[in-house]
């Protein structure tokens, strides 16, 4: 199997990890009555699984932009930030512009 292809395996399989770890958080805490919500209706379960899933693509394609991002080679192509030579500007300069009746 392609290196690319395993490493995309392994970040879907972290991202949907979040996911249950951010579903379980949710419906363990009961934010904004989620928990009470899913229970006391018939498509709960539904509900929970959809919740589920589509954090899970969500995590799972912001887990592999980062990782993607981050094998990026670092541009060492000269001074960069701070390292610049300093720019005058105290030197008053006239300007000329010509006036119109």
């Amino acid at each position: 199997m392609p290196r690319l292809v395993r490493l995309y395996i392994r970040q879907v399989a972290i991202g949907f990890g979040l996911s249950g770890v951010f579903v379980a958080l949710l419906l363990g805490l009961d934010v904004a009555h989620l928990r009470s919500l899913m229970l006391s209706t018939e498509g709960g379960a539904i509900a929970a699984f959809l919740l589920f899933f589509f954090n899970g693509l969500v995590f799972a394609g912001v887990q592999f932009a980062m990782t993607i991002m981050r094998m990026a080679e670092p541009e060492d192509k000269g001074p960069r930030g701070g390292r610049r030579k300093p720019v005058a500007t105290d030197t008053v300069v006239p300007v000329r512009v010509a006036a119109r009746r």
